[in-house]
């Protein structure tokens, strides 16, 4: 009875090999899900203002508008204009 109750807790290879595998795909998918929640970065939100703008940043800072988290960008355009670009922390898109 022993011998039998051994040998069906004992995992081949294959199924320890298919275990590990599936533990990866979950943590996998665990930091993928993360990052997809992650907020934009300052150097993202950068980016994001020159690729808007055609411009150079001048400066950055966190800021709120309307309740929300923004990335106040301030860019000189290639015509020499000042402006602010808000960039939402959350989406990353240009408001």
């Amino acid at each position: 009875m022993i011998v039998a109750v051994a040998s069906t807790m004992v995992l081949t290879t294959n199924e320890r090999t298919m275990n590990a595998l599936a533990k990866l795909l979950c943590a996998t998918l665990l930091v993928a899900s993360s990052l997809a929640w992650a907020d934009l970065s300052r150097d993202d939100a950068a980016a994001v203002a020159q690729r808007a703008s055609g411009g150079r940043v001048l400066s950055i800072e966190k800021s709120e508008s309307s309740g929300q988290p923004v990335w106040r960008v301030k860019v000189v355009t290639p015509a020499g204009e000042v402006r602010v670009i808000q960039v939402d922390v959350a989406t990353g898109q240009v408001r």
